[in-house]
């Protein structure tokens, strides 16, 4: 049965679409000036498809069908999408862009519900703690459901919703922080390269991949790591309502859904079907409709994400070399 919005959506769609259609026969067929015949029905046709574009994007201003909203964090977590020292899968979305979008859900007015799809191993901690927070400022339920990987930064960003849904055979934790640099100290030296140090601050160049690192600057990095740590099980802790001994107890340690619903590190084991399903019924209606909410993009930027996805299969599996100082930090 076809409902009312959908009746009001198919009107406007065809309203506008002919209307813009009269217009382009106006100017293009019935007064034509310089332009072949045939040219200026082309020009009407063009026309007539902006039309039913506009159209439709009206129509679904007016008439929306869809009450819950999906925003989807895949592939390693950073803020502008990039992978940093090593070339970024064309999946992954910048951090900035995914907060956006939880913002956008919660201005919608006809958005309920949010879908948090999680299919990510982790990345850097600020940017998966910006994702979690607007998660947690969502005003309605919150549902993370994770597909394939829900690890590290999409963990703590799953301790940002009410729930966390997995498949059996979807892998779960790895709550923990780990910080890394490249010692190329002994490289430099064997072409001839030394490190002199210009620096105001005892530990402004700590970490740098061009020298050793001594005692003291190895006590102050790991010092960073253990605060981070501290932050992620406090986050977890808070969110997920799991005592902060068991979440260290984990030891980073990453489980299958099963075995991580056995632990309470998942609240239910589903798929998105049975997801919805719930949904409903907490909504108390006899099916919602998930509108997945997407960056918008101009055209040069999906011509340079295109690029970027052929430029990745031929380079995913090549590392550039560690960055200025040479110590990296994620989740």
């Amino acid at each position: 049965m076809v409902s009312s919005e959908g009746i009001g959506r198919l009107v406007i769609v065809v309203a506008g679409g002919l209307a813009f259609a009269a217009v382009g026969v106006v100017l293009f067929v019935l007064f034509p000036t310089t332009l072949a015949d045939l040219l200026g029905v082309l020009f009407a046709l063009a026309v007539a498809l902006v039309g039913v574009r506009f159209a439709g994007n009206a129509a679904g201003s007016l008439f929306p069908g869809y009450d819950v909203a999906e925003v989807a964090v895949e592939g390693p977590i950073t803020r502008d999408g990039g992978g940093g020292r090593f070339p970024s899968g064309p999946g992954s979305t910048p951090a900035d862009d995914i907060v956006a979008q939880i913002e956008r859900a919660n201005d919608d007015g006809n958005v309920r519900a949010l879908l948090l799809k999680l299919n990510t191993p982790g990345g850097e901690v600020v940017p998966s703690d910006d994702i979690r927070l607007a998660a947690q400022r969502f005003d309605g339920p919150t549902v993370a459901y994770t597909t394939d990987v829900c690890a590290s930064g999409g963990y703590w960003i799953a301790s940002g919703c009410d729930e966390l849904w997995a498949r059996e055979g979807s892998i779960v934790g790895s709550i923990g922080v780990i910080g890394s640099r490249i010692n190329a100290s002994g490289l430099a030296e064997k072409v001839g390269l030394s490190y002199e140090r210009f620096a105001a601050g005892e530990y402004k160049d700590a970490g740098n991949s061009l020298k050793e690192l001594d005692e003291d600057e190895r006590a102050y990095l790991q010092g960073l790591i253990d605060d981070y740590y501290d932050t992620f099980v406090e986050r977890v802790s808070d969110g997920r309502d799991l005592e902060p001994e068991f979440v260290r107890d984990t030891e980073a340690r990453i489980y299958l859904g099963e075995e991580a619903y056995d632990m309470e590190l998942v609240d239910h084991l589903g798929t998105r079907r049975e997801i919805e399903d719930e949904l409903a019924d907490r909504l108390d209606t006899d099916a919602v409709t998930v509108e997945e909410f997407e960056p918008e993009r101009p055209l040069m930027a999906r011509v340079g994400a295109g690029a970027q996805q052929v430029a990745y299969a031929f380079g995913a599996g090549i590392a550039g070399l560690g960055d200025g100082r040479g110590f990296r930090l994620r989740s």
